[in-house]
């Protein structure tokens, strides 16, 4: 008992030096209507998030303040990063040679007196740094390699202790709770042990969110969906580059009581396709791209882009090993066009009425052979509106010519637009009659990896360009 209160004290001193006032000023919620993020406030929050698991554990200060100023300036708004790493996390020592428990014990975190001298030390350095540039933190307090097999050190008793440690050291900063770790939990013990954690961290926190991160081709809400305590929906689309896993977040936006569902771990750039880079090679811009407009456009309320340097902060020169054939070091990859894309799917999405958005699967017309549209595989085409039928938008991954149902959108007049989900840039295709009949439009490039966003909006709305401000 006495181990326990000291280390929830040090915890608690801890927490203070977070920046406490940036998490009562910056709460995120669900919006009433279930499906999506906002401030507290009722201002929209997309959730644009960057995969970097290894952070904590792999980086010195001075390299995670490189790549924390990097993806400040490129939009990102969520960093994923785990406690209890996947690379020997509990095992291996950090940048200053500590580790982050005694004896491997969750109930017994390795913490010492003072500033700058332990494990956690740097975990509350980098929080601290990501929220000062305006960056929550998706924080996983744990690999799931730590609960569900392998190097099992969690408990049902440990997993409660350790999830109110860590909520007491991060309950002040900007914070959102990831569980789980890219592993499911497929049977009792397993269930426990995760809705233990979840119990620990809310009788301390009870202001920042909490999901689930399974495997691939998985949803959280297959065990959790009905758990108070799972606030938004969390899945893994996986390493593929098909559409088909990216149907669940429609099942999802469908369920009840209705939750928001976020791709956690989708498809990352320069990743092995299929695990098989033999066979597959890997992954591009274009792959990753795809895999985020189908999960936004099927209800999704954000997106998380990953590289697959990045996550494993991947440095030969250090004498890493690569893991699954990562093609440049981390600070390289942190330039890969993909990052510099993702902040346009965001400014796309808050460029019209945000919480009002719906998949629309219907929107689209089947062409005689269906799967040239909507198509299938890498060439889906998917769809999203207004529930109100005030604007419409189609993801073309392909340039390939498609028609939609005009009856869906409620107004006689349409502006039509061209949006290069490369560059962010709108152009208009002018403005068309609407009698209800099907539209035809054929993309401005054809080809291969020639991907674009049509708009459809109600010309009496007077929406700005796609990707220009607009007061929600």
């Amino acid at each position: 008992m006495k181990r326990t209160l000291h280390m929830l004290a040090c915890a608690a001193a801890a927490a203070a030096l977070l920046t406490p006032a940036a998490a009562q000023e910056r709460p995120i919620t669900v919006s009433e209507n279930g499906h999506y993020l906002q401030y507290a406030d009722g201002r929209p929050f997309f959730y644009q998030g960057d995969t970097a698991w290894e952070l904590f554990h792999r980086l010195d200060r001075e390299e995670a303040d490189l790549y924390l100023r990097d993806r400040a300036a490129k939009g990102f708004n969520v960093i994923q990063a785990v406690a209890l790493a996947e690379l020997d996390g509990v095992d291996a020592r950090n940048a200053y040679g500590d580790l982050p428990l005694t004896d491997s014990d969750p109930a017994r975190p390795a913490v010492k007196e003072g500033p700058q001298n332990d494990y956690w030390d740097h975990v509350d350095y980098i929080v601290g740094r990501a929220n000062e540039l305006g960056m929550y933190v998706g924080l996983l307090p744990t690999w799931g390699r730590y609960w569900n097999e392998g190097k099992v050190i969690f408990n049902e008793r440990n997993a409660e202790t350790y999830g109110r440690f860590i909520a007491e050291r991060y309950k002040d900063a900007d914070v959102i709770w990831i569980l789980g770790g890219d592993r499911n939990p497929d049977d009792g013990r397993k269930q426990a042990i995760i809705r233990a954690m979840a119990r620990g961290i809310r009788s301390v926190d009870t202001r920042h969110l909490i999901t689930f991160h399974p495997t691939g081709w998985q949803t959280s809400s297959r065990w959790f969906h009905n758990d108070e305590w799972l606030d938004f929906n969390g899945r893994q689309s996986g390493h593929n580059q098909r559409y088909n896993s990216n149907e669940q977040i429609l099942d999802d936006f469908r369920r009840t009581p209705p939750k928001p569902i976020i791709d956690i771990e989708p498809l990352y750039e320069d990743h092995p396709l299929e695990f098989r880079p033999d066979e597959d090679g890997h992954s591009t811009s274009w792959d990753a791209r795809r895999t985020l407009y189908w999960s936004v456009f099927y209800g999704s309320a954000g997106i998380t882009y990953g590289h697959h340097s990045v996550w494993q902060m991947y440095d030969p020169a250090k004498g890493r090993s690569p893991i699954n054939r990562p093609l440049m070091p981390w600070h390289e990859a942190i330039s890969q066009p993909g990052a510099s894309q993702v902040i346009h799917l965001r400014r796309l999405m808050e460029s019209r009425p945000y919480f009002t958005r719906i998949p629309a699967p219907d929107f689209i017309v089947t062409a005689e052979v269906a799967s040239s549209v909507p198509g299938a595989g890498r060439y889906r085409f998917v769809a999203t509106m207004d529930s109100e039928g005030t604007y419409a938008m189609v993801y073309a991954p392909i340039g390939r010519t498609f028609s939609v149902r005009g009856d869906m959108l409620r107004c006689d007049r349409i502006t039509a637009w061209w949006y290069d989900p490369r560059t962010g840039k709108a152009s208009k295709i002018g403005s068309l009659d609407n009698d209800g009949s099907p539209l035809t439009f054929t993309p401005p490039a054809a080809g291969e990896a020639q991907d674009w966003v049509l708009v459809l909006d109600d010309a009496a709305r007077r929406y700005p360009a796609p990707g220009k401000t607009f007061k929600q």
